[in-house]
């Protein structure tokens, strides 16, 4: 009674487990399946009893088969088979990943009678190891320049001053439209130069009043103000040894802007509400979207201060004036969304990219990626199509605007690129993918793309 019992026990704990678990007789019949089986093959149990496991395609017994042996298949051979991985074909012709263990079922004569395999369905796993593997890859092609991605020669300019600018103490004025990417520049100002281990602190000049400013910038103590309950550290302290980053400084009050004057020439600062001079050594970089030069004759800016910070200028290029980077961006940004996104997009079509080429951007980068964050939401396909952007990237351009270069001479440039960065390099890829903001990877595949001998190239 108790091993009538055990049986059907043992029938419901083989239906509990999520493993598929198929058992065949000698030759190779299958006899026995559980539900986990039927769930991760989509076969029903009709059709395979008494089918012979072969419809499965298992690409493993493929290479068993092969053998010039008595046995048809290897486990008869080897009396088991252990935590191989192998892909077998479902019922709707697809192919799943599955870990596969096996042993032989031997009778009280200890004769083989035929064999039982489990199956773990390990498709999602494999998905996992690809997302991770193309985020690892994703965020060694797209550190670029210390995070700025460019290949064009007004970028690669811009490279190089924020390469001699981080190796000064001088004041830096960053320029440039809203959205090209002005924060960047003053980080990787900071993490290329000699201040890297010190503190980065940000200010936004026009995101706060008068009074919270100068708090905020050179701290107050107790009691400086009403609400100011305790002493309180200012940015520019906070900053001590390293650099401080002042955006949208064309918003600077002009009495802020007569003790921020003293900072840059004496080095000290003094806390809302006392007199003590408090020595600092910090590094300004200021930036703004807005002409400085204007605001100087309006009188909205100081003329001492103006030339106080214009030490070093950097001009960051709109991205109407860097067409050929757009592909680069794009590509990028596209990788980046689909991680987080999880959305299975594969590409983006040539058409798409071909608007967004024609396209003027007055929002810049920024506009760029917010751009393709509206595409991922869009499109419900497997590819991103015009039809798929904001509708004033794909809208007829007024006739007067010149129409942009075409995607083919857009790779045109970007061969050319690549080969002068060959060239300057030696034919060494690393350093011509640091040149060129991109990765190794990328040089790799462009140069098989566009087949470039190296050598030719370097003795050209």
């Amino acid at each position: 009674m108790f091993e009538r019992e055990l049986k059907a026990y043992w029938e419901t704990v083989v239906d509990t487990i999520q493993d598929g678990i198929m058992i065949v007789d000698k030759q190779g019949t299958i006899v026995s399946v559980n539900k986990a089986f039927i769930n991760i093959t989509g076969y029903t149990e009709r059709d395979l009893l008494g089918s012979r496991c072969t419809m499965l395609n298992c690409n493993a017994c493929d290479i068993a088969r092969s053998k010039n042996t008595k046995q048809w298949c290897r486990l008869f051979r080897e009396g088991k088979l252990k935590m191989k991985r192998c892909v077998i074909q479902k019922s709707d012709g697809n192919y799943v990943h599955v870990l596969k263990n096996a042993a032989v079922l031997y009778d009280e004569n200890n004769k083989a009678i035929g064999g039982v395999e489990t199956f773990t369905d390990i498709t999602e796993l494999l998905e996992k190891d690809s997302q991770i593997e193309a985020c690892r890859r994703q965020l060694q092609s797209s550190d670029g320049f210390y995070g700025i991605l460019g290949a064009s020669n007004a970028m690669q300019q811009v490279f190089d001053l924020i390469t001699n600018a981080a190796q000064s103490d001088a004041p830096v004025i960053i320029l440039g439209e809203s959205g090209t990417g002005k924060e960047l520049v003053a980080k990787a100002i900071h993490a290329a130069g000699p201040r890297r281990n010190k503190p980065f602190m940000k200010v936004n000049c026009a995101a706060l009043s008068e009074s919270l400013l100068e708090s905020e910038l050179f701290g107050h103590v107790k009691g400086a103000f009403t609400g100011a309950y305790q002493d309180r550290q200012g940015r520019f302290e906070a900053a001590n040894g390293g650099d401080i980053f002042l955006d949208e400084i064309g918003d600077l009050p002009l009495v802020t802007q007569v003790k921020l004057l003293r900072v840059l020439e004496e080095k000290v600062i003094e806390k809302v509400g006392d007199n003590r001079p408090i020595k600092i050594n910090v590094r300004v970089i200021t930036a703004t979207n807005q002409d400085l030069k204007q605001l100087v004759n309006d009188g909205k800016f100081r003329h001492d201060l103006y030339y106080r910070i214009n030490v070093i200028p950097i001009n960051i290029p709109p991205l109407r004036e860097r067409v050929s980077d757009i592909p680069l961006l794009a590509e990028s940004f596209f990788h980046h969304i689909r991680l987080k996104t999880n959305k299975p997009i594969e590409a983006i079509s040539p058409e798409a990219l071909q608007a967004m080429l024609n396209y003027h951007w007055p929002g810049n980068v920024r506009e760029l990626k917010s751009s393709l964050e509206y595409a991922f939401v869009s499109c419900q396909d497997k590819v991103i199509t015009p039809a798929h952007l904001p509708p004033e990237i794909t809208k007829q351009e007024n006739s007067s605007i010149k129409p942009r270069p075409t995607l083919a001479a857009k790779q045109e440039l970007q061969k050319q690129q690549l080969i002068n960065a060959l060239r300057k390099t030696g034919g060494n890829q690393s350093k011509a993918a640091r040149l060129l903001g991109i990765s190794r990877v990328t040089v790799w595949n462009r140069i098989k793309k566009y087949g470039l001998e190296i050598d030719r190239i370097i003795k050209a």
